[in-house]
């Protein structure tokens, strides 16, 4: 199984995590990693090493982090890097991340949950349009 870790600035991965847990129900070979406003940059990277740690027995890892060059998306790649199978996302949303969650009990190829993920989370960006009614007004009162 492909294991999954979150990770992003203040308390986004453990709410992310919360919606996740929600919707698609309690995940297996999922972690997650707050980089807390009492962290500091040795803090983030031991979390986030115990963390990988804790899904070694998973082919690949694959992480979702909130800003593409955030320190938690640079902290995840500094340490998942020299591991040989840490792919590492950033920008994730809600979205991407449930599709994932969902996609990985069937697709084994990190590659193609990637790509999954890559469509999914630009696919669920959009504004809505609200479209004009038009209604006849009458003479006659209500």
């Amino acid at each position: 199984m492909i294991g999954l870790l979150v990770t992003g600035h203040a308390n986004f991965a453990s709410g992310i995590t919360s919606s996740v847990n929600l919707i698609a129900g309690e995940q297996e070979a999922y972690r997650y990693v707050d980089f807390l406003p009492t962290y500091s940059l040795e803090d983030l990277s031991r979390e986030l090493g115990k963390a990988m740690d804790e899904l070694k027995d998973c082919e690949s890892i694959l992480v979702f982090a909130d800003l593409v060059g955030g320190t938690p998306f640079r902290t995840a790649v500094e340490v998942g890097y020299p591991r040989g199978n840490v792919t590492v996302i950033g920008g994730s949303n809600l979205p991407m991340l449930l599709e994932v969650a969902m996609a990985r009990k069937f697709e084994e190829d990190v590659e193609e949950l990637t790509k999954t993920a890559l469509e999914t989370g630009k696919e669920q960006v959009l504004k809505y349009e609200f479209e004009a009614v038009e209604q006849e007004i009458s003479d006659d009162g209500i």
